[in-house]
């Protein structure tokens, strides 16, 4: 596979359209780099537009710690986040090289800075696993992996943005005025999310609707729930009004996870809402590959408390 550096890292976006088809297969491609340090660290490919060599940054004054500066590309102005000090807290030399990746999260383009970048792999969900337990809430990883034998970090980049840029996530006073009261006998929802904050966000949506949660992790637990459900007996849908599934998630991502739900004789009613940090115009088309209900991107709390409240409104 190809080195990303400066000289063809601009091509990573072209990599990523070429490579599209491996979503909804339970499989991903991390784009490796390395921080001030030997530890490798991993970011979807799916979620970036390119990777630069660091060009001169506008510094912004009063701005967080972390925020290098700005730069301009191609018309947009991108805040660049310093990874090294953002989540190991350390200032690399001066003279250290470093590349920007500019990647799409959350409807919004962020730069990143880094010390190294080294190539694509293309590895299986399954391969993909939780952090060891016991690491603290303060931990930035949402996964780990193992390449060549050594450990790589994949980030959880929604908590570094949250704790960077601020957390926006409160139903706004007008939404929450104006919603009929939900009626539903039914007001049970399963959120699969594997990041801790993206977790706390969707709930706080929730609970500012008087809606009930559970929460899995990934994939797999999430099926271990639904088949939990199942063996208690009953019609699924009499216990849970619907699934709200992030599709990057260790062990089995979003889109895997709804094709097994939909190809299960008694979980195929469910409706599935994939929410997701993931941009670009192949996800519709995948979500009506795997027979997902609906698609919207993270993280607009009063659209999703709109996707929610319209399901409600569809239940007797």
């Amino acid at each position: 596979m190809p080195i990303v550096n400066a000289t063809n890292g601009s091509n990573v976006i072209d990599i990523v359209n070429q490579r599209t088809q491996l979503a909804g297969k339970n499989r991903l491609e991390l784009l490796l780099f390395r921080l001030y340090g030997k530890q490798r660290f991993g970011i979807n490919v799916f979620k970036i537009r390119e990777v630069i060599q660091c060009p001169p940054l506008n510094h912004l004054p009063d701005s967080h710690p972390s925020i290098a500066g700005v730069i301009t590309l191609r018309g947009i102005t991108i805040p660049v986040i310093d990874l090294n000090k953002a989540i190991s807290f350390q200032n690399p030399p001066s003279n250290h090289p470093q590349f920007v990746i500019i990647a799409e999260y959350n409807r919004s383009v962020h730069g990143f800075l880094v010390n190294a970048v080294e190539r694509i792999i293309n590895i299986k969900w399954e391969a993909v696993m939780a952090p060891p337990k016991g690491i603290g809430k303060t931990t930035y990883l949402t996964a780990v992996t193992e390449i060549e034998q050594e450990l790589v970090e994949i980030i959880d980049v929604e908590k570094v943005l949250v704790d960077v840029i601020g957390d926006r996530s409160e139903v706004s006073s007008d939404l929450l005025e104006n919603h009929a009261a939900i009626t539903s006998a039914v007001r049970h929802v399963l959120v699969v999310d594997d990041s801790s904050v993206a977790r706390r966000q969707i709930k706080r949506t929730l609970d500012s609707i008087n809606v009930d949660s559970s929460f899995a992790c990934d994939g797999i637990e999430a099926l271990e729930f639904l088949h939990s459900l199942i063996e208690d007996g009953g019609d699924i849908r009499n216990k849970l009004a619907m699934v709200i599934a992030d599709i990057e998630m260790p062990r089995m991502d979003g889109y895997t996870l709804t094709k097994n739900v939909k190809e299960h004789p008694a979980l195929k009613e469910l409706y599935v809402l994939l929410h997701t940090s993931l941009s670009g115009g192949f996800n519709q088309a995948l979500v009506e590959k795997v027979g997902a209900n609906a698609f919207i991107p993270k993280f607009e709390s009063d659209e999703l408390a709109r996707a929610i409240i319209n399901r409600f409104d569809q239940l007797p």
